[in-house]
């Protein structure tokens, strides 16, 4: 286990963040991650790291907060708090999320709570935001397992035993328990961009989607661009944004959606579960939709802001047979179960999937179809019966996946 954490703050370093000497980093960690904080902090340093500075987040008080704090708290994000995290983007320091959230530890709290909270981060915190999402900031997710989510995976062990559980869990899925981490992530991200620059190459206009409860078209805009595994800066160092990752990505024409996909994985969206749920698309936007469980949540999801966030902003190719996958496990965790399963975000597309993105202003995005929102919420629609085909510009089709696998020979 020691040598696994270890390797695993090793692996967060020098491949998702990358640190660089002489830059500052920034950690956002749950409190029970405080042993393994400490492991990064130190292993940072030796990096030569001119600074560490942790965002420390606790279930318990967050719980607290939101069932006592009255409205116009809960409505206001800190403005010294937004600053001081812009401050540090501006200042170029790495960013790393080492992430465990308990699915299940806002719902019992009022709906309107949970969505002024959110719309109250994520509007305070576009500008901090953007930063990663145009890639001016190398930033890197990383899995910890809590105990709340780890009880959640594994509900008929006790405490210690989930959590050891979904350690080795994490450790395989993230490659942390191979002997080189760092060049196997080397030769999966070479796997990664072969199959990016083969879809890259064929500038389809629309992808179909067909599946049980899913018949999609989605148009894609003119120029753009596919990208996964590692990602290059503004800085031109090479990191990678989370760990794991199976993925490619790009943005669809956010007035070119149209049809109903079902989803195949629970949703966790801001601590609340969203399960068995179809939405359907026309020019775009959702229409109409349907839902098993957590109804209200994806409501507050959809109508978090005027329009964008019933928009989609990515949509995404992974293996039905990926190392997540083949654990057999719902992981509650998107970082996690968007790697098991094709999947697609409803809220804002990444600038950097099109040409010249980066430098476009609102209005110039809109016309080119790329979809704008505070926020971006992936969920799953893969499966092992999902068939996907990509279209070209003369409207002829060619097979891209079949039963939930690459259909295309990338060598």
């Amino acid at each position: 286990m020691q040598e696994n954490l270890q390797k695993h703050a090793e692996l967060a370093l020098k491949v998702g963040v990358n640190l660089q000497e002489g830059q500052g980093l920034l950690i956002n960690a749950p409190v029970e991650a405080a042993a393994f904080v400490r492991i990064v902090t130190k292993k940072a340093y030796e990096l030569g790291a001119k600074n560490v500075h942790i965002e420390w987040k606790d279930d318990e008080l967050t719980l607290l907060k939101m069932e006592n704090a009255p409205m116009e708290v809960l409505e206001v994000f800190p403005e010294w708090r937004k600053n001081a995290l812009i401050s540090m983007a501006k200042d170029g320091y790495a960013i790393l999320s080492i992430y465990g959230e308990n699915p299940d530890l806002l719902n019992g709290v009022q709906p309107e709570k949970v969505s002024a909270v959110t719309k109250a981060s994520s509007t305070a915190l576009k500008d901090y935001r953007n930063y990663m999402m145009n890639d001016l900031a190398r930033w890197s997710i990383i899995g910890y397992p809590t105990s709340g989510w780890a009880e959640k995976v594994y509900p008929e062990l006790s405490e210690e035993e989930a959590v050891n559980a979904l350690w080795q869990e994490i450790f395989r899925i993230s490659r942390t328990d191979k002997d080189n981490p760092v060049e196997e992530w080397k030769q999966h991200n070479e796997r990664l961009r072969q199959a990016r620059e083969y879809l890259n190459k064929k500038s389809y206009t629309k992808l179909h989607y067909k599946a049980e409860g899913t018949d999609l078209t989605i148009e894609l805009p003119k120029g753009h661009i596919w990208h996964g595994g590692a990602a290059v800066a503004a800085d031109g160092v090479t990191f990678n944004p989370n760990i794991p990752t199976e993925e490619v990505f790009t943005m669809p024409h956010k007035y070119g959606v149209n049809g109903t996909v079902a989803s195949t994985m629970p949703l966790s969206f801001q601590g609340q579960l969203i399960e068995d749920f179809t939405l359907t698309f026309k020019d775009g936007k959702v229409v109409e939709y349907t839902c098993g469980k957590g109804e209200e949540a994806l409501k507050q999801l959809l109508n978090a802001d005027n329009d964008g966030a019933a928009r989609l902003g990515e949509v995404a190719l992974v293996p039905h047979e990926s190392p997540v996958s083949q654990s057999g496990k719902v992981f509650y965790n998107t970082l996690f179960d968007e790697n098991a399963s094709c999947h697609l975000a409803l809220g804002k597309a990444y600038p950097t999937n099109i040409e010249n993105g980066s430098e476009m202003n609102e209005e110039q995005m809109d016309k080119h179809g790329v979809n704008d929102s505070i926020v971006h919420e992936d969920f799953m629609i893969g499966s092992a019966d999902m068939n996907i085909d990509g279209i070209m510009e003369d409207g002829t089709s060619e097979p891209i996946f079949r039963n939930g696998a690459w259909a295309i020979d990338f060598d």
